[in-house]
C-alpha cells in the first residue's frame, strides 16, 4: 500500500501544486566537487521542506570559527584531502538528531565511504527511518577544473556564481546581498586534481552499495542545470511513490 505521504509529494511534482502537507525526503547527493550538488540542493529545498545538510559548509564554518576541528578539518581540504570517518559521522550525527531534520533531509558530500554509508544506514534505523534515494553528480574532470576555478561563493546564503558560466549581476558582488563574492581556498587547479583522485578513490565504492540497494540515479551532471533537476523529480517520484513508509510513517497515516 502506498501512504498518503508518499502520494501527497507525488502529486506535487507530477502537477506543481504543493500540497498543505507535503512529502519530504531522505536524500544523498554524491559527487565530485563543482558538479552542481549546492545549486541542486538548493532548488530541492524550495520544493520539499529537507533539512540541508552540506559536509563542506559544516566543515568551513567550523574552520572559520577557529575551533581545534576546523583547524584540522581546513589543513586536509586545502591539502585537497578527506576528512576522517570519525570526525564526518560525529558531524552529521548531530546534525540529523536537531528538530529541524527529523523529518527529511539531504546530505550533500556524505558518505564518502563504505564506513560513513554503513552508518548512516545505522543511524536511521534506530530511529526507524531509511535513505529514500542516492543521486550520483557524473561529469568529466576536465570540464570540472574550467567550472571550480572560476567559482564565486557567497559565504553566508551558499549561493554559487561562477565568472563564466553564471556570473554575478556585478562583478564579485552576491546578486540578493550585494556583498562580496569569495574564491574558497582550495579552489585551485592544483588542489582540486587531488581533491578529483581521492574522491575517486574513495567514492566508487559508495555508488556500488547504494546501486546494490537499488537507491543509485546517475545523473550526467554536465547538462543544464534545469534539465538535471528534472531527472531528480523524476527519481523522487518513482522512488517516494513505490517505497513502503517506515513504521513511524505508517503509524502516522493510519
Amino acid at each position: 500500500r502506498v501512504s498518503t505521504q508518499s502520494t501527497g509529494f507525488f502529486r506535487f511534482f507530477s502537477t506543481g501544486v504543493m500540497s498543505p502537507s507535503p512529502q519530504t525526503a531522505r536524500v544523498v547527493f554524491i559527487g565530485p566537487p563543482g558538479a552542481g550538488k549546492g545549486t541542486q540542493a538548493t532548488n530541492l529545498r524550495a520544493d520539499i521542506p529537507v533539512c540541508h545538510l552540506s559536509t563542506g559548509d559544516m566543515l568551513r564554518a567550523a574552520a572559520a570559527a577557529g575551533t581545534e576541528l576546523g583547524k584540522q578539518a581546513k589543513k586536509i581540504m586545502d591539502a585537497g584531502g578527506l576528512v576522517s570517518d570519525d570526525i564526518m559521522v560525529s558531524l552529521i550525527q548531530e546534525n540529523l538528531r536537531s528538530p529541524v531534520c527529523r523529518k527529511g533531509f539531504l546530505l550533500d558530500g556524505f558518505p564518502r565511504t563504505i564506513t560513513q554509508a554503513e552508518k548512516l544506514d545505522s543511524m536511521l534505523a534506530q530511529d526507524g527511518q531509511k535513505l529514500d534515494a542516492a543521486f550520483e553528480f557524473a561529469i568529466d574532470d576536465q570540464l570540472l577544473l574550467s567550472r571550480i576555478t572560476g567559482r564565486l561563493i557567497h559565504p553566508k546564503s551558499g549561493r554559487t556564481y561562477h565568472v563564466e558560466f553564471n556570473p554575478p549581476k556585478e562583478p564579485m558582488k552576491d546578486d540578493v546581498t550585494g556583498e562580496p563574492l569569495h574564491h574558497r581556498s582550495d579552489d585551485n587547479a592544483e588542489a582540486l586534481k587531488k581533491r578529483l583522485a581521492t574522491y575517486h578513490q574513495s567514492t566508487a565504492p559508495v555508488l556500488g552499495y547504494y546501486k546494490n540497494k537499488n537507491l543509485l540515479t546517475t545523473l550526467d551532471a554536465s547538462k543544464k542545470q534545469d534539465e538535471v533537476y528534472k531527472k531528480i523529480k523524476q527519481a523522487l517520484n518513482i522512488c517516494l511513490l513505490y517505497t513502503s513508509p517506515s513504521p513511524r510513517d505508517r503509524t502516522r497515516s493510519r
